[in-house]
C-alpha cells in the first residue's frame, strides 16, 4: 500500500508547495503521477511567511501539520524523501488527525 492510500483512508487533506512556477509544478506532478496537488508560490511570499525560504531562495523541505482550526500542531524539519509519505501518515495518526 502506498502512503497516499493510507492518508486518503484517514480523510485528511495533504499537498505539497513549491516556489517553482505553476507549469513546472504541473509537469513535475505528472512525472511523479502524484495523487496530491503541488501548490505554486513563485513570488515566495508564502515561503517567507512560513519561514522556509533559504538564503539562496529555495524553499526548505519542511512538513507542516495543521489542524482543522488552522493551528500548526507540528513542523517536521528533518524530511526524509524515501520514507516521507509513511512518516506523514504516522505523524498524522499520532496527532489524532483524520479518521482511520
Amino acid at each position: 500500500m502506498q502512503a497516499t492510500d493510507e492518508l486518503k483512508k484517514m480523510d485528511i487533506s495533504f499537498f505539497a508547495a513549491s516556489v517553482d512556477p505553476a507549469d513546472a509544478n504541473k509537469k513535475f506532478a505528472e512525472s511523479l503521477h502524484a495523487e496530491y496537488p503541488i501548490l505554486s508560490d513563485p513570488d515566495k511570499k508564502v515561503a517567507k511567511a512560513f519561514g522556509v525560504l533559504s538564503p539562496r531562495g529555495f524553499a526548505n523541505r519542511w512538513t507542516f501539520y495543521v489542524d482543522k482550526e488552522g493551528v500548526v500542531r507540528h513542523i517536521d524539519k528533518q524530511v526524509k524523501v524515501q520514507s516521507h509519505g509513511k512518516d506523514v501518515a504516522a505523524k498524522a495518526k499520532e496527532l489524532g488527525f483524520g479518521k482511520t
